[in-house]
């Protein structure tokens, strides 16, 4: 078994605006798994300052673990638990090996489009339904985000999420106020993400305003790290409060459970990047169903090989049978058409669903 890694810079179409800053470019590595008669791709992308596998040497520990897996063809799960975004590339690139649906001489290049190997066997990774996703608002001003948001609304998504905590909060109040007077909740379900932008302070009183606008969660109202006053406001927020930055580097699977039932969101938001890879959110979801939190999946700003990768495991986790009936909850996985130089693959968005296209 011999694994190559490749580290490459992705550009955005557009600058993401989140509350911790503006990304412009998405750095990554690619990790390339072959057998000498079949190659499995995968995707190593931490991100800055949020990851907690954001390392200096990110490239040498990961060429380590590569090292390692080359000699014993297996994935050393419990030592990478506290480096999510090389476990879920591994696990990823492993994968796509033994579906064998990847040989070798058809993508010698990581740039040349490729099938999609077959991760789970699912009616979406066959191609057969779509998975239901949300249209994501980035922050930016009110009429860059006005802008957007009708853009979304057009193209037919019928969740909406938007990144708040950027700009002056009356203004994202009269956005959403101005979304409500012209769909009500049964017509578009909003979610909104501070990504810990509040001060705890003051997070309540907002989260009051907020609820006036019947949104159907906020992700983290308050920065990471404060068990008591996140607890707090799960139990008093009138608005059903979500987990993501708190689950960052709370990897040991006790420990997951003492948070979550300490805490007690209404849900916690997956991203197999920064939450341990499958493994580690298969056992979050587990965790989260004995104690009645739901939970849904997104991407992290992944190229179009990690997408892939989340997508058909988010099929296999919750079923698509589901997703046939219209059941699941939209998921945040409509971020593959962000970059300028993404990895082609045939991922495709059509109304509010995504899409594998498999060629006839």
């Amino acid at each position: 078994m011999k694994i190559d890694i490749e580290e490459r810079t992705l550009h955005f179409k557009q600058p993401a605006g989140t509350s911790r800053g503006v990304y412009t470019t998405r750095r990554i590595w690619l990790v390339s798994v072959s057998d000498g008669s079949a190659v499995g791709r995968g995707e190593c992308a931490p991100l800055p300052q949020l990851s907690c596998d954001d390392i200096p040497d990110y490239g040498d520990v990961l060429r380590r673990f590569c090292d390692e897996v080359e000699q014993t063809g297996e994935i050393p799960y419990e030592a990478l638990r506290d480096y999510p975004s090389m476990l879920f590339g591994l696990e990823t690139a492993m994968l796509s090996l033994r579906s064998n649906l990847s040989p070798l001489t058809s993508h010698s290049s990581p740039l040349t489009p490729h099938p999609l190997p077959l991760l789970f066997d699912t009616p979406f990774s066959r191609g057969e339904v779509g998975i239901p996703i949300n249209g994501l608002v980035w922050m930016g001003s009110f009429e860059e985000m006005q802008q957007r948001i009708e853009q979304k609304l057009e193209q037919g998504f019928r969740c909406v999420k938007l990144k708040i905590g950027a700009i002056d909060f009356d203004a994202e109040i009269a956005l959403l106020k101005q979304i409500r007077q012209r769909f009500g909740p049964r017509d578009v379900e909003l979610r909104v993400d501070a990504n810990g932008a509040f001060a705890y302070e003051e997070a309540l009183y907002k989260l009051e305003l907020l609820s006036q606008y019947a949104l159907h969660s906020i992700e983290q109202p308050i920065r990471a790290g404060q068990w008591a006053n996140m607890a707090e406001l799960c139990r008093e927020s009138p608005l059903p409060i979500a987990l993501d930055e708190e689950l960052i580097g709370v990897n040991d699977p006790e420990t997951k459970r003492q948070m979550l039932n300490i805490i007690k969101p209404r849900y916690i938001i997956l991203k197999p990047s920064l939450h341990g890879g499958m493994m580690g959110c298969r056992e979050w979801i587990d965790c989260a169903r004995d104690m009645d939190i739901g939970s849904w999946i997104t991407s992290a700003l992944e190229s179009n090989i990690g997408l892939n990768a989340i997508a058909q495991f988010c099929a296999d986790v919750y079923g698509t049978s589901t997703a046939r009936r219209g059941e699941m909850m939209p998921q945040g996985l409509g971020t593959g058409q962000l970059f300028t130089d993404n990895i082609p693959m045939p991922l495709e968005i059509r109304g509010d669903k995504l899409y594998i296209v498999h060629s006839s």
